[in-house]
């Protein structure tokens, strides 16, 4: 007698198997919606008007990636390297400087990407910024923490640095108690050219609905091989 008559080991192994595929799909399309949402949230900050150098951590969180302009001094005895590549994947750093402002606060400034043989400011001087300079660029809000267990530790005995860390950046600069946020400057060109500011990447990867659709796409196989398997043969016994 033909018909449909499951197996208890089979069954036992697609049910659960396919539940936790639909739950991955499911979680992909949530992940979806969170990744748009934080998309269009980047997108209306970079668009939109410039703002005031905010005076707090918690009053920079929501305003992070909206042009800011700040104005002071340079430190640039005090210049920290960030190990970067530029978008062509030239090897180099992001040159990340202290700016005093007129209020008297400290604001790190990511000044924007050198080559590795630009280390030295002697070889770039004319980029070193004396006097009163305005800065225009993108409000950035550190890390909490190292973002990826990958990145290497930081490195302030050489000063290379793999992530910004605030705190101990004004620590290695002697810098009591800076702003807790940072500016990205713009691609507004410096004397010499370098460095060259516009680094931010603003562009976020969304493959969110390619999971969902393979998760859903492999949990459907299952169940047809699951089917196939079970149609046409004798009952068990």
């Amino acid at each position: 007698m033909t018909g449909f008559h499951p197996r208890l080991v089979p069954t036992l192994f697609t049910v659960p198997a396919v539940l936790i595929l639909i739950a991955l799909g499911i979680w992909q399309v949530q992940r979806l919606h969170w990744k748009e949402g934080l998309i269009a949230q980047r997108d209306a900050a970079v668009t939109a008007a410039p703002i005031a150098p905010p005076r707090t951590l918690a009053e920079a969180r929501p305003d992070e990636f909206h042009h800011i302009v700040a104005e002071g001094t340079f430190q640039n005895d005090k210049e920290l390297f960030l190990a970067a590549s530029s978008d062509g994947g030239e090897p180099g750093y992001q040159v990340v400087t202290p700016l005093v402002m007129a209020d008297g606060r400290t604001m790190f400034v990511n000044r924007g990407f050198i080559p590795l043989e630009l280390k030295d400011m002697a070889k770039r001087a004319t980029g070193e910024l004396a006097g009163d300079v305005r800065v225009a660029g993108l409000l950035r809000v550190p890390p909490a923490g190292k973002p990826s267990f990958f990145l290497p530790d930081n490195r302030p005995d050489l000063n290379l640095w793999f992530w910004v860390d605030l705190p101990a950046m004004a620590s290695q600069d002697g810098i009591g108690d800076p702003v807790p946020f940072y500016i990205d400057a713009d691609k507004t060109p410096n004397p010499g050219g370098w460095p060259k500011g516009g680094i931010t990447r603003l562009d976020l990867p969304n493959d969110h609905l390619q999971y969902a659709i393979t998760w859903f796409s492999l949990a459907v196989a299952l169940l047809v091989i699951y089917v196939l398997y079970h149609r046409g043969n004798p009952p068990p016994g």
